[in-house]
């Protein structure tokens, strides 16, 4: 988890007598305070953590700086979250287009970072992560997002960034276009048809809604069910008939290398896969960006294999339409870490 402003102590007078460390120090409350949205914010339009806690930390420099300067002029940002939002926005639509040329040489499927969080205790209190007196954690916060999870990021994964940003920020965030405009730099109508060609092929994928967090669960355990007794009849009995199984171990561990598709593949996929872990596999229950999942670890019998992996469902009319597979292991340094899985 990225560490906040620091607070640096300057002496009074230096803005025409303005108290640049009373300033300072305001602006950093708001910051904090709007951390975890703008960190959501960040997350939806990179699919990637580290960037999104890159592109707030460099925002915060410029809000300092628009604080002293709105102190300075008697005239307060009147809106500081449509502020930040606009400044965040920008960091990461630079992410995004830097991104392109890296995503052209990635081997094999690329599927977002996943955020990985504790599952809640079974018969405990159904209130989820970051409940009681605490300050939830931001990554509590983002993970009950619905636009966070991993199908709806694996769609807007295929738009460009301009199409992304217009789409998260208007239609998911509710943003006037005026402001989506600012953000890309471009005419409002320009603006509107970039959001107008995202949600026509957000809608062609028509990526699944989350489940109901205790009916995936439960598909999920007569799924491991079934492999632990390598019953393929019972795992395909659970996919839907147009399944697809994405594993992105991005060229650094042996992972599928193309998009598994169709019931009688996939279910030998997964049946499959226990023959190529260690004795020692552990499956642990996670959150995977909010839904039930897996995080499994092991010795790698070979160099090449998985040490780790990260897997979550799609469901469909009560069967998984999707299976989603990271092993990278540059996307899952940061799962085990405390601001990951507690």
């Amino acid at each position: 988890m990225g560490k906040g402003p620091v607070r640096r102590r300057r002496a009074a007078g230096d803005d025409g007598g303005v108290d640049r460390t009373a300033v300072e120090d305001a602006a950093a409350d708001v910051f904090e305070r709007e951390r975890p949205y703008l960190l959501s914010v960040a997350y939806r339009l990179t699919s990637s953590w580290a960037d999104a806690e890159d592109a707030v930390a460099r925002a915060w420099p410029r809000w300092a700086a628009a604080a002293r300067r709105a102190q300075v002029a008697a005239d307060p940002v009147r809106v500081p979250r449509a502020w930040l939002t606009r400044a965040v926005s920008r960091q990461a639509l630079d992410h995004l287009r830097s991104a392109q040329a890296r995503r052209e040489r990635y081997v094999g499927p690329w599927l977002p970072e996943p955020l990985v969080t504790a599952a809640p205790a079974a018969g405990g209190p159904g209130g989820g992560p970051g409940d009681g007196l605490a300050a939830p954690d931001p990554l509590d916060v983002v993970v009950r997002d619905e636009s966070v999870r991993l199908a709806f990021l694996v769609v807007l994964d295929t738009l460009t960034p301009e199409q992304r940003v217009a789409f998260v920020l208007h239609d998911v965030l509710d943003l006037p276009f005026r402001e989506v405009a600012d953000v890309l730099g471009c005419e409002e109508a320009t603006a509107r048809q970039h959001a107008s060609r995202a949600r026509r092929r957000v809608a062609d994928a028509d990526p699944e809604p989350r489940a109901p967090a205790g009916e995936l669960a439960a598909v999920i355990e007569r799924l491991a069910a079934a492999l632990a007794t390598g019953d393929a009849a019972q795992v395909a009995a659970l996919l839907a008939p147009d399944v697809v199984a994405v594993s992105d171990g991005g060229g650094l561990v042996s992972a599928a290398l193309r998009v598994v598709r169709g019931v009688d593949h996939v279910s030998r996929f997964l049946v499959n896969l226990p023959t190529r872990f260690a004795p020692d596999l552990a499956l642990e229950p996670v959150l995977v960006n909010g839904d039930p999942g897996w995080h499994a670890r092991q010795t790698p019998r070979l160099p090449r294999h998985p040490r780790e992996a990260v897997v979550t469902f799609a469901l469909r009319d009560g069967r998984i339409s999707a299976v989603y597979n990271v092993t990278s292991p540059e996307k899952l340094a940061p799962a085990g870490s405390p601001s990951r899985s507690r």
